[in-house]
């Protein structure tokens, strides 16, 4: 009862690392409520899954194991989250803001009547006051995400209605592991008692996955770009820099918006959040979208013609002039002193 819960993503028997990113939130948020984090598992042969989450700080783990239950399907693994949070009663429930968790979400969220805010970038805890109805709230989920084309940051409550729920981008929040030794407890539940024979009309007869071919969300580094590198001509000049240095190329909104880049390397609120080891930024002005979809790399060298571009404010190193000379030159120095 009142306890968090976080709806957990498997492929293949492994948990993926959008849901071990929100157990990491959701157990700090089960801290700052003094509630229990319970994880919910849905799929076919989970024997191994608690011995994933466990160390993240879930204190119960809910395991709803079947052969038909995996790959997804929208029928069977909504009736057991609708049913389970209809008998367990959470205050929290948070999942991916995956293609499962944007098809799961918005269809147990609708059955319950409770809300669900999409996408989001940032949940806190905090209070809010109804001056109106001369009401105060405590303890709510703060669900903060983008909104009008990333233009502004919202902050969305749900005063009333249980559970508070919503989706998280991949990749925004850090996965930490809480205690390599936290152990939790395991409730094996009954198919039958939560889902009916009904729900399992539709079955997948093949399946086909293709792997993303940019893995920018986990390159150590990144070298992007931004309106000022021109055109697609001058993201060549990215792409070779990366292909020097062993990088992915990245884009901000601008860039993509150009068509500078695909929509696939975009960093940024509306974007892809990461933290690589070197970011370098060409040519990005560094508006406050960008920034929140990067600032936490370790080192950031801006290069930009604008001396007082915004992105300058949190780069450890500032290099002013063009993009299309230096990053040739850049190239050509490091292949020299790399031999």
């Amino acid at each position: 009862m009142d306890n968090l819960f976080v709806y957990l993503e498997i492929e293949n028997g492994k948990v993926e690392d959008v849901s071990l990113e929100l157990l990491t939130k959701g157990r700090a948020l089960a801290n700052q409520l003094n509630c229990k984090l319970e994880a919910v598992a849905i799929g076919s042969e989970l024997s191994k899954v608690g011995e994933q989450v466990f160390q993240y700080g879930v204190d119960v783990l809910h395991l709803f194991d079947d052969a038909r239950l995996y790959p997804y399907t929208s029928l069977p693994h909504t009736s057991i989250l609708v049913n389970l949070f209809k008998q367990e009663k959470p205050q929290i429930a948070l999942m991916g803001a995956t293609s499962i968790g944007r098809d799961l979400g918005p269809r147990v969220s609708s059955a319950l009547f409770s809300g669900l805010t999409a996408d989001c970038t940032s949940l806190e805890i905090g209070d809010h006051e109804e001056k109106k109805a001369n009401k105060t709230y405590s303890n709510l989920l703060y669900q903060i995400r983008p909104a009008f084309g990333g233009n502004i940051v919202a902050t969305i409550i749900n005063p009333d209605n249980r559970p508070q729920m919503a989706t998280v981008r991949e990749g925004v929040m850090k996965k930490e592991i809480f205690d390599p030794n936290y152990s939790g407890e395991t409730k094996t539940h009954s198919i039958k008692d939560y889902v009916s024979e009904e729900d399992f009309v539709v079955s997948v007869i093949e399946r086909h996955m293709e792997a993303s071919k940019v893995n920018i969300k986990g390159a150590p580094i990144i070298v992007a770009g931004g309106y000022g590198m021109g055109s697609k001509d001058g993201f060549d000049l990215l792409f070779d820099l990366a292909h020097t240095i062993g990088a992915e190329v990245g884009a901000s909104r601008a860039a993509v918006d150009a068509g500078f880049c695909e929509h696939a390397r975009q960093i940024g609120q509306t974007g892809v959040t990461v933290r690589p080891k070197l970011y370098i930024a060409c040519g990005i002005s560094g508006q406050i979208q960008h920034i929140a979809g990067m600032q936490e790399s370790s080192l950031i060298i801006a290069i930009n013609n604008d001396p007082n571009a915004p992105i300058n404010a949190i780069a450890d190193y500032v290099i002013t002039g063009d993009v299309e000379a230096i990053i040739p030159k850049m190239i050509k120095y490091y292949k020299k002193n790399s031999k």
